[in-house]
């Protein structure tokens, strides 16, 4: 079993380009499975079926698991299990006609502009670190990119003069992504003035250094807008992803329209960017239940 996993984690690493993050939660997925399997007394594909399937699935809703990651892991499984039809592994794809469980997309986390500004302001610039977290943070919010692409940004995808990034996104896809002067003029001076004294006499080619003079993880950015909006008395759930849905949702509040919206996010299907109107439409209906007289 897993010597058939291995290669075809091989196959889709280089035959489909996704990403590292992508390529772990199959890995996970199919691991799992494998190990249900054991626990069956299962140890070759070839002997699993439908049957053994469903048991597997349902043993994941038992879980309590949502309908969101059933969903996931019967793609994966769909996926592995083509792969081996197709490499004569097995006679057929006992997933072919499963359908997946229906999804609902739960709307994004928002911040308002005014929990923006108090977040944005709680760094201390007057030391490196606080002159750091605060570049980070402004940059984080004027261009939405994911947190791992902020934390893998290197020197050389910076462009000061001109006001741009170049990021590379999910599948290791390039795009031009602007900053804007606040987001520029800070990320200038932790360049120019602290990324050095965190650095010392190391070398490193990324951008944001952690107090260890190595790269920030993505762990580590958490733990800092956790931190950040604590002091800030944001009393909502905050993680690194609510700045890029902020900043998409505050563009298309603003009249930025929707493929640009995409473009700057980096999202292949427009569908993706389209959860964000549902934001926007959400938060009409609050304002207007709120202040409207006969609401």
């Amino acid at each position: 079993m897993e010597r058939w996993i291995d290669s075809y984690m091989n196959y889709i690493a280089v035959e489909k380009g996704l990403s590292r993050n992508t390529l772990d939660s199959y890995s996970g997925d199919l691991v799992r499975y494998a190990s249900f399997l054991g626990g069956l007394g299962i140890v070759e594909i070839g002997e699993t079926s439908k049957m053994e399937v469903m048991a597997y699935l349902l043993s994941l809703w038992k879980q309590g698991l949502s309908a969101k990651t059933v969903a996931r892991s019967i793609s994966v499984l769909r996926g592995f299990y083509r792969w081996l039809a197709d490499e004569g592994v097995l006679r057929g794809n006992p997933l072919e006609n499963m359908e997946s469980p229906r999804t609902t997309r739960s709307l994004p986390e928002v911040l308002s502009l005014d929990e923006v500004e108090s977040l944005l302001n709680q760094p201390d610039p007057s030391n490196p670190i606080g002159m750091r977290d605060k570049a980070m943070l402004e940059l984080l919010y004027a261009t939405g990119l994911r947190v791992s692409e902020l934390t893998h940004l290197v020197l050389n995808n910076i462009n000061l003069e001109a006001g741009y990034l170049i990021v590379l996104g999910k599948g290791d896809k390039q795009r031009i992504v602007p900053m804007g002067q606040e987001a520029l003029h800070w990320l200038r001076r932790y360049l120019e003035e602290s990324r050095k004294r965190l650095l010392g006499n190391k070398r490193n080619s990324f951008a944001f250094i952690s107090q260890w003079g190595k790269g920030m993880s993505r762990q580590g950015f958490w733990k800092i807008i956790k931190k950040y909006a604590l002091v800030a008395g944001i009393r909502k759930n905050i993680y690194p992803h609510t700045l890029r849905h902020s900043f998409a949702s505050h563009l298309l509040e603003g009249g930025a329209d929707l493929r640009s919206v995409q473009s700057l996010l980096g999202h292949v299907d427009i569908s993706t960017t389209q959860i964000y109107t549902h934001v926007t439409r959400e938060r009409l209906k609050r304002v207007h239940a709120r202040y409207h007289p006969r609401s």
